[in-house]
C-alpha cells in the first residue's frame, strides 16, 4: 500500500511544485502590474520623468525616418484589434470544427478577459497620451495600459499554448521565442510611434502575463480534477489533442513533384501575361473600326448618361466587394475554414497562388498596356493603375471562382450551389459597378475574364487542389449527417 502511495505521491508532488512555481510567477506579474498601476495613478515623479524622456527621445530619432515609420506601423498592426479578433475567431471556429470545445472555450475566455480589462483600466486610470514633437502614430482613447501590448500578449500567448502540441518538440522553444519577439516588437512600436509611455507597455505586459497565467493554470487544474495527467506548459495545454490541432495532420506531401510544378507555374504565368498583353494592346490601340471599339465607346457613355446619386452610392458600395480589403478578408476567412475541415494545405495553396498570380498579372499587364480610362467622368477619380485589365473584376472573379472550385466537389449539400451563384453574381455586380462609374471599358472586363480563366485553369492543372477528395478524404464535419451547418458546429463544440 505504501508503494502505491509513493507512486501516486511522486507525480502529484511534481505537479504541485510546478503549479506553485507557476502560481508564484503569475502572482509576481499581478503584483508588478499593481505596483505600476499605483505609480502611474499617483504620478510618481521618477516614473513620470522616465516615461516622458523615453517618449521624446524615441520620437526625435524615429520620426525623421519615413521607411522606419512604415515598418513600425506594419508591426504595430499585428497587435491591433482587427488582427487579434481575426486570429481568435479563426482559432475558435477551427477548434470547434475539430471538436476541441474545451480549448475553444479557453481561447474565448482568455481573449474576452483582455477585451474587458483594457477599456476598464483605461477608464479607471484616465491617463493622457504622450505629447511628442512630431506625432507619427494614430490612437484613440486613454493611454494606460497599452491595448496593443495587452492584446498581443494574451492572444498570441493563448494561441501558442493551444497549438504547441501540434509542433515537433524541437520547434517548441523557437516558437516560444518567436512569439515573445513579436509581442516585444509590438510593445516597442507603441512607444516608438509616440502613442504610449514605457510604463503603459510594461504594465500591459505584466497584466497580460498574469491573466494568461491565471486562465492557463485554471485549465490545468481542471484537467487534473478530471483525471488527466499533468503536463508542463511547454507541451501545451492539451497534449492529447496534438493530432486534432495540427493544421494538416494527415498530409504527408504537399505536391508530388514540387520542382516541376513550380516550373510549370512560372512558364504558365509568362504565357498568360503574353496573352493579356496581346489582347490589351489590340483593344486599346488597334481595334478601331471593330465592334469591340464601338462597344467600348457606347457602354461607358450609356452608363454616364444614366447616373443618379442613388445609383452612384450603390455602385460605390458594390465595387467595394472587389477592392483589396474585401478580397483579403474573404480569403482569410475561407482558407482557415478549408484547412480546419479538410485538413489539407493544397486547396489553401491553390487559393493563395490564385490571388497572388492575379495581383502580379494585373499589375504587370496594366503597366505594360497602359490603357487610358474611358473618356467619361471617372467617379473614383485618378487611379494609380491603367484601365486594362480591371483589377477589381479580376480579383473578384479569381477569388469566387477558386472558392467554387474548392467547395463544389467537396460536399453534396444544396448550399454548394450558393458558391457557384456567387462566382457569377459577385464579379458581374462588380463589373457593372466599375463600368457604371466610368472606370473601365467592357473589354477591360473581358481581360479580367481571360486572366481568370487562363490562370485558374493553369493552377488547377498543376496543383490538382481536389486530389485529396478523389482519394477519399472526408471532411472533419460530415455535412450529410446533419441538417444544417449550424447543427454541425454546435455538435462539434460540445465537450467530449
Amino acid at each position: 500500500m505504501g508503494a502505491v502511495k509513493d507512486v501516486l505521491r511522486r507525480p502529484l508532488g511534481h505537479f504541485t511544485e510546478r503549479t506553485l512555481a507557476g502560481l508564484a510567477l503569475v502572482l509576481g506579474a499581478g503584483v508588478g502590474f499593481g505596483l505600476v498601476l499605483v505609480l502611474v495613478r499617483v504620478q510618481w515623479s521618477p516614473l513620470y520623468d522616465i516615461d516622458h524622456g523615453v517618449a521624446q527621445w524615441l520620437n526625435a530619432r524615429v520620426s525623421p525616418i519615413g521607411p522606419l515609420v512604415t515598418v513600425l506601423n506594419a508591426i504595430t498592426d499585428l497587435g491591433g484589434r482587427a488582427v487579434i479578433v481575426w486570429l481568435v475567431t479563426v482559432a475558435v471556429v477551427g477548434l470547434l470544427i475539430r471538436r476541441q470545445g474545451r480549448l475553444a472555450v479557453f481561447v474565448i475566455v482568455t481573449g474576452a478577459g483582455a477585451l474587458i480589462l483594457d477599456p476598464a483600466l483605461k477608464t479607471l486610470v484616465d491617463r493622457l497620451r504622450p505629447e511628442v514633437a512630431t506625432p507619427i502614430g494614430s490612437y484613440a482613447g486613454q493611454s494606460f495600459p497599452s491595448g496593443h501590448a495587452l492584446g498581443s500578449m494574451v492572444a498570441y500567448g493563448a494561441l501558442l499554448l493551444v497549438f504547441l502540441p501540434a509542433m515537433a518538440p524541437r520547434w517548441r522553444k523557437p516558437a516560444m521565442v518567436a512569439v515573445g519577439v513579436v509581442v516585444f516588437l509590438i510593445g516597442f512600436t507603441r512607444i516608438a510611434l509616440g502613442v504610449h509611455f514605457l510604463s503603459d507597455v510594461i504594465g500591459a505586459w505584466l497584466l497580460g502575463a498574469a491573466w494568461l497565467g491565471v486562465t492557463a493554470y485554471a485549465f490545468r487544474l481542471w484537467r487534473v480534477e478530471r483525471g488527466r495527467p499533468a503536463a508542463p506548459l511547454t507541451e501545451g495545454l492539451e497534449p492529447e489533442a496534438a493530432h486534432e490541432v495540427a493544421p494538416a495532420p494527415d498530409e504527408e506531401k504537399l505536391l508530388p513533384h514540387a520542382r516541376a510544378g513550380i516550373a510549370e507555374i512560372i512558364v504558365g504565368w509568362v504565357l498568360v501575361f503574353g496573352a493579356l498583353y496581346a489582347f490589351g494592346t489590340f483593344v486599346g490601340y488597334h481595334a478601331k473600326g471593330t465592334f469591340l471599339a464601338t462597344w467600348d465607346e457606347v457602354v461607358p457613355t450609356w452608363f454616364a448618361a444614366r447616373q443618379t446619386p442613388a445609383l452612384n452610392d450603390l455602385s460605390w458600395w458594390w465595387s467595394k466587394f472587389g477592392d483589396t480589403h474585401a478580397i483579403l478578408l474573404v480569403s482569410m476567412i475561407f482558407c482557415p475554414l478549408v484547412l480546419a475541415i479538410w485538413r489539407r494545405w493544397r486547396p489553401v495553396l491553390f487559393v493563395a497562388l490564385t490571388m497572388f498570380g492575379e495581383l502580379t498579372l494585373f499589375l504587370a499587364s496594366a503597366a505594360a498596356v497602359d490603357r487610358p480610362r474611358p473618356p467619361v467622368e471617372n467617379l473614383d477619380g485618378p487611379m494609380p493603375t491603367s484601365s486594362f485589365p480591371s483589377g477589381h473584376i479580376a480579383a473578384t472573379l479569381c477569388l469566387w471562382v477558386a472558392i467554387a472550385v474548392i467547395v463544389f466537389p467537396r460536399t453534396d449539400r444544396w448550399w454548394r450551389w450558393l458558391f457557384v451563384v456567387s462566382a457569377v453574381v459577385m464579379p458581374v455586380g462588380v463589373a457593372v459597378s466599375r463600368m457604371y462609374r466610368g472606370m473601365h471599358h467592357p473589354t477591360d472586363f473581358m481581360g479580367a475574364i481571360m486572366l481568370t480563366g487562363l490562370w485558374i485553369g493553369l493552377l488547377y492543372w498543376v496543383l490538382r487542389p481536389n486530389e485529396d477528395v478523389y482519394e477519399g478524404n472526408q471532411p472533419t464535419i460530415e455535412s450529410e449527417d446533419v441538417d444544417t451547418l449550424d447543427d454541425e458546429l454546435a455538435k462539434a463544440g460540445r465537450a467530449d
